[in-house]
């Protein structure tokens, strides 16, 4: 899923020079199953380098969280952004780590951390709800990614000229929009039912079909059953009911300065 973002030409040219380093490095370092603090080293060359990060004003590992200190935290004009769980890079990332890594956050009231082994990146937003949930992001294999728009869009987000412009908070609110549960939820709205149910009658001449007919099939044949009958889906129906709310209310508003 694209933003279309204009990245700066400098910043394009840092990403493609540094993917094309650090690709190889992180490689070599999966092959060797360094350590975690070898491994917490090359995340910080890779922060810095490549996502244009202050090695020594922004990146630390001296924000102690309930009497530890968590592997790397980023901190832009003062304020603490991320929080990034390290893990060796023959590691492979698991729920456990994922679970750490959010429990970091949650504890220190950050939205977002990141899981890495420097070959695998992996961004979650926290929601500060009970229990504690989240949301994966952003999702970067080093090893695959490419020169692409939409590889460059996912690398732009984690760099320091992003943190201002808040591209990582436009994409996680659009990926929450544009995604198979709100977009099944559409399918079986009135609106698009009837308009499925006129085109049957334009193309075939006298076919007597309903909406309802057609709502059935949708929901029984048609839509995967998970994508209309889950949390997921409970949670797409609510921000479809939102935004129509929200329709109502622009309407309701508009009305009364005609009057």
């Amino acid at each position: 899923m694209a933003l279309n973002i204009k990245i700066p030409k400098k910043v394009s040219d840092r990403l493609l020079s540094g993917i094309k380093r650090y690709q190889g490095i992180v490689k070599k370092a999966a092959e060797r199953d360094v350590s975690e603090a070898d491994t917490v080293t090359i995340i910080k060359d890779i922060m810095s380098d490549l996502f244009g990060y202050d090695k020594y004003a922004e990146l630390t590992s001296e924000q102690q969280i309930r009497g530890t200190f968590c592997d790397l935290a980023i901190r832009v004009d003062g304020k603490l952004h991320y929080l990034c769980e390290v893990k060796s890079a023959g590691t492979t990332l698991n729920e456990s780590h994922l679970r750490q890594a959010v429990n970091y956050g949650a504890h220190n009231g950050i939205e977002w951390v990141i899981l890495t082994n420097g070959l695998h990146w992996k961004v979650y937003r926290i929601r500060f709800t009970q229990p504690i949930d989240w949301d994966e992001v952003v999702n970067i294999d080093l090893s695959t990614i490419g020169r692409s728009q939409d590889d460059q869009e996912k690398l732009y987000m984690l760099c320091r000229e992003a943190v201002s412009s808040e591209t990582l908070d436009a994409f996680h609110r659009q990926a929450q929009i544009i995604n198979r549960y709100v977009i099944a939820e559409a399918l079986i709205s009135d609106p698009v039912v009837s308009a499925v149910r006129k085109e049957f009658r334009r193309l075939f001449d006298g076919l007597k079909v309903t909406e309802h007919d057609i709502r059935t099939i949708m929901i029984g044949e048609v839509i995967k059953r998970d994508a209309l009958d889950s949390d997921a889906a409970s949670a797409a129906r609510a921000t479809i009911k939102k935004a129509e709310a929200q329709l109502k209310r622009k309407a309701a508003r508009a009305a009364k300065v005609t009057e």
